[in-house]
């Protein structure tokens, strides 16, 4: 069981946005304004509670509540959208005795539907009176659609001030491929952190984690992660604990990032990549992200085939920099090209076992430069297909 941070309260209600009658609406309340963060998608799309969302972090530093809706992504719905959207946090503020402009929003869920806002006026009262009564992995299966299993997480620290918890909450699945994918996340902290310093350890963090991972190479309309910090654990972060509260959200944030490659729509396996060696890291991300959106190295993976070529091919492709001579390339540890051919290892048999597990390490060395770069990818199954063909169906 992962707790909640000091001074939040969480609640969740069945609103009827979805068919399946389970909770599809989150609220978590900071009894204290709290420091905030959020990144969200770089589409040219970007969904009514993305604006709204980026609208109020550029006017304030601190906000006191998150809500999240699934069943409706309230994209591409126009100044309608934006005005129901700003009515939700008006009818939830109301209820719960918050300012609303305090109100972070995300929404998820099929794009171009209009939020039954009927529903919301049935449910803000609902949703506010249950406030304190829901948990974080409560908070997480209300905001999934067609993840398979609740994401989230949660560690506690010890600092020179005395113990800080974080708790993070995320849902998606598919079009998974941040430039920040279908997925909406939260952070939740009771740390006191000042405003300026948790939004560069928050953008960073989440540079180092949900922007490395891909399932698809879609990107969405809604993709949103907040932050909140509530100082509730009266623990002031500063100095030397400022760098060790980063490395922890990035460890959540990250243990997060897996889990969404992992519940990739009908994927079996989380291809770690890792690409080292390049004229410099953006070099080296460009190899990572070929390698790991390519369709052919993804169904590779998935039936177990040590298919070379398909990922030197996709190396050859990526728009990087590199000597073609010098390019090594290894999968489960077992180097498979090195000096422009195969080796001569026998390595279908070699890979034969370790291709059955879930996680495979594909290694790229591209010569002798210091770029780096690690990226998380899906395989690509008939499930996927599936899933998606029959999404609105």
């Amino acid at each position: 069981m992962v707790a909640t941070p000091k001074g939040f309260r969480l609640s969740v209600h069945p609103a009827g946005f979805r068919a399946s009658g389970r909770p599809d609406l989150a609220l978590a309340v900071s009894d204290i304004p709290a420091s905030c963060a959020g990144v969200f998608t770089q589409a040219a799309f970007k969904a009514a509670p993305v604006l709204v969302g980026q609208e109020t972090l550029a006017r304030r530093e601190k906000a006191v509540a998150v809500l999240i809706n699934s069943g409706q992504a309230n994209a591409c719905t126009g100044d309608t959208g934006l005005e129901n959207c700003r009515k939700t946090r008006e009818l939830v503020g109301r209820a719960a005795g918050l300012d609303p402009e305090a109100i972070l929003p995300a929404s998820t869920g099929v794009i171009g539907d209009q939020l039954k806002m009927d529903l919301w006026e049935q449910s803000a009262a609902p949703l506010a009176a249950g406030l304190g009564t829901a948990g974080v992995e409560d908070f997480a299966r209300a905001i999934m659609t067609t993840d398979s299993f609740p994401k989230f997480g949660g560690l506690t620290l010890r600092l020179g001030g005395g113990e800080v918890t974080l708790a993070a909450m995320a849902k998606g699945a598919g079009m998974i491929c941040p430039n920040m994918a279908t997925m909406l996340a939260m952070v939740l902290c009771d740390a006191a952190v000042a405003p300026e310093l948790w939004r560069a350890m928050f953008r960073r963090a989440v540079d180092l984690t949900f922007n490395r991972v891909s399932v698809d190479g879609d990107t969405s309309t809604n993709d949103t992660i907040y932050g909140l910090a509530n100082g509730a654990s009266g623990v002031a972060i500063q100095g030397e604990d400022a760098v060790a509260l980063e490395e922890a959200l990035t460890k959540i944030l990250g243990d997060i990032a897996y889990m969404l490659v992992q519940d990739g729509e009908g994927a079996t396996k989380v291809l770690h990549i890792a690409v080292s060696g390049a004229a410099n890291d953006a070099e080296a991300e460009k190899v990572a992200r070929t390698v790991g959106h390519s369709q052919l190295v993804k169904t590779a993976m998935y039936g177990r085939d040590a298919n070379w070529g398909r990922i030197v091919a996709a190396i050859g492709r990526s728009g990087a920099l590199f000597k073609p001579e010098e390019v090594r390339v290894s999968l489960c540890g077992v180097e498979l090209f090195t000096r422009g051919q195969p080796t001569d290892l026998d390595f279908d048999s070699l890979l034969k076992e370790p291709l059955q597990g879930r996680d495979l390490a594909i290694d790229i060395i591209l010569g002798s430069g210091p770029g780096r770069y690690t990226l998380l990818a899906s395989d690509l199954t008939h499930k996927y297909v599936d899933i998606n063909a029959e999404y609105r169906s």
